[in-house]
């Protein structure tokens, strides 16, 4: 009879753990935006255009004015009351532990959505896709990832870039930094040959140097890289709602308009958008 008792038990406590949802999934995010007013967002303080410091000590960036402009509006109409978007310094490194640590609830940046980080968050319709290059000194001998063998090639810590060089280029010198204004503080003075990290990033960084003429950017794409806003794991109430944003959006227009704003001919970095890749984010959402 006791051994009855202690397999039935057992059996109670295996159906438990298998009817257990991983912390997030059960859209907590919501539950937590609702109370408190407040939906915290993790991005980036050195990435222009997408999200950085500006001159006058403002938080702004193409990823910012997404979140205020399209994803704030579709959540605000969802919970029925307005919120306040707050923000928190995020890095390659410190994205995936802020999600998952319940510090932030959305990360908002410069993350490429790859099928390894899906196995831990969730990501929103791609909002923005470029592919890797390199920044070097104007007159470098880098003109593309062929030439970086035995080279000093900086990237940040936890990117894709640093991945793929890894992968493709072992024998290059990958030398990771935390974040990338350390990387292009290495480039500047000599400690690095080359920096590699998504295209947009390194024109922005070039565009808001002292002294833009004195660095290029080189090389075909050798990555392609995917921007989506993640969340926490199982979190799909919330994903429901920020791609509904992101998606109207691109119906309405108001996305275009953002990205004019940021990237357009006298936007903070311009970058024509192309028609491949508009065609690509319109395919997203049946158009």
């Amino acid at each position: 009879m006791m051994m009855k008792s202690v397999l039935s038990l057992c059996l109670l406590l295996a159906v438990a753990a298998a009817l257990i949802v991983p912390a997030g999934a059960q859209d907590g995010s919501l539950d937590k935006i609702k109370r408190t007013g407040v939906m915290t967002i993790g991005t980036r303080t050195g990435s222009p255009p997408f999200a950085y410091i500006n001159k006058s000590n403002e938080w702004v960036g193409f990823s910012i004015d997404l979140v205020e402009q399209l994803v704030k509006p579709a959540l605000e109409k969802e919970l029925g009351k307005a919120i306040k978007v707050e923000k928190k310094e995020s890095t390659p490194p410190t994205r995936i532990p802020l999600l998952t640590s319940n510090a932030v609830d959305l990360i908002a940046g410069t993350m490429t959505d790859t099928p390894e980080r899906r196995q831990s968050v969730e990501f929103s319709l791609t909002f923005f896709y470029t592919g890797a290059q390199f920044l070097v000194k104007k007159g470098s001998p880098i003109k593309s990832i062929n030439d970086i063998g035995g080279k000093r090639i900086a990237a940040q810590q936890g990117s894709t870039n640093a991945k793929i060089i890894r992968e493709k280029k072992p024998d290059a010198q990958l030398r990771e930094f935390p974040d990338q204004p350390a990387a292009f503080q290495a480039l500047a003075q000599g400690q690095v040959d080359a920096y590699t990290n998504d295209g947009i990033q390194l024109w922005g960084l070039k565009a808001k140097a002292p002294k833009p003429d004195d660095w290029e950017v080189v090389g075909d794409f050798f990555s392609e890289e995917p921007y989506g806003m993640a969340m926490r794991k199982g979190d799909l109430k919330l994903k429901q709602i920020v791609d509904a944003g992101l998606k109207n959006g691109l119906e309405s227009g108001k996305y275009f308009e953002i990205y004019e704003k940021w990237f357009g001919a006298k936007g903070e970095v311009p970058y024509p958008m192309t028609p491949q890749v508009k065609a690509y984010l319109l395919k997203q959402i049946g158009k």
